[in-house]
């Protein structure tokens, strides 16, 4: 016996609402839209899980930290107002938020460490860890500095992309850009 839950009308006449109160009447143009729409609407519940799950792990750490990258990405999101194409402006902006959190709250499976000794030198030495996010995703440590990078298309190997850091690696091997306009560093794992 069948119950009208079961119906795919049903199913698909249900309206997906976002995290947030879409009844709120100082809403901009961007969170309307975004109330508008179920895959949106998707996309926020789901950075609402995350961004709970990286607040939660942030206790030891900086939380304030966190809220206020938190309150900066909002307002980089709303700022797809300005876009030819919205919704793919606010899409990208939720994937990378929730990627970025994932990763560096490591919130799923990553590897372990990765050594590169780069242009054979053992002071030039990146430590990558590679996480399973869509996209996938590396946090590398070069220094005293870090960068946050997602994968890219490329004819070979796995090529990822930071800010101004990049890094390239096919077989064990990689090449390293860290920093504008940087040097190319040849790397290899350190076993």
């Amino acid at each position: 016996m069948s119950s009208v839950y079961d119906s795919p009308a049903d199913v698909s006449s249900t309206h997906v609402a976002p995290s947030y109160d879409c009844s709120n009447s100082s809403l901009n143009s961007i969170e309307t839209l975004i109330c508008r729409d179920d895959e949106l609407a998707k996309l926020d519940n789901h950075m609402s899980t995350v961004y709970r799950q990286a607040i939660t792990k942030a206790q030891n750490e900086h939380p304030p930290i966190l809220k206020v990258e938190q309150q900066g990405w909002i307002k980089g999101r709303n700022d797809c107002w300005k876009s030819a194409d919205k919704k793919q402006c606010i899409t990208e902006s939720y994937t990378n938020r929730i990627t970025e959190l994932q990763a560096k709250y490591r919130l799923v499976a990553h590897s372990q460490a990765i050594f590169y000794r780069c242009d054979n030198n053992p002071a030039k030495e990146v430590v990558v860890t590679y996480f399973e996010t869509t996209p996938a995703s590396l946090i590398a440590e070069h220094g005293d500095q870090t960068s946050f990078m997602t994968i890219q298309p490329s004819g070979s190997g796995a090529k990822y992309q930071g800010q101004n850091e990049q890094l390239w690696e096919h077989h064990g091997e990689a090449t390293i850009i860290w920093g504008y306009q940087a040097p190319e560093m040849n790397c290899k794992v350190v076993k």
